[in-house]
């Protein structure tokens, strides 16, 4: 994982649960694996505008984090799964807020074109 020159303040839950899941992809990626998106590579197909590797650097860190867990299975070609921990589900009302949330606001502020709401993966 990046080592920050700062050291980080995680005193208090916000920070810390930022911190977990606070990226420009892991709410979506822990949304879709929660959706039952659990291969690598429905998840690109679902975030099409992330690159693969960031993709892989933030599951790996949800990962260290124990909120997901990766099972590769011995077959050829290797085929690999994402799945929730105990951890990981107890975000789940926490990522249904947030999704309940940014379909409202949308909704309300749809002036602009970025904010119109697509039935999109996320």
């Amino acid at each position: 994982m990046y080592e920050h020159k700062i050291p980080k303040d995680l005193s208090c839950g916000m920070a810390v649960t930022m911190d977990i899941i606070g990226s420009k992809w892991k709410p979506c990626l822990l949304y879709n694996i929660y959706k039952g998106i659990n291969r690598p590579g429905q998840l690109q197909a679902y975030n099409p505008k992330a690159s693969r590797q960031v993709l892989n650097q933030q599951l790996r860190e949800l990962e260290e984090h124990g909120i997901i867990t990766r099972v590769v299975y011995p077959e050829l070609p290797p085929k690999v799964e994402y799945f929730l921990t105990a951890t990981g589900r107890s975000l789940i009302p926490l990522l249904e807020a947030m999704e309940a949330w940014g379909r409202q606001y949308a909704t309300v502020h749809t002036d602009t074109p970025e904010m119109a709401v697509q039935s999109i993966n996320c």
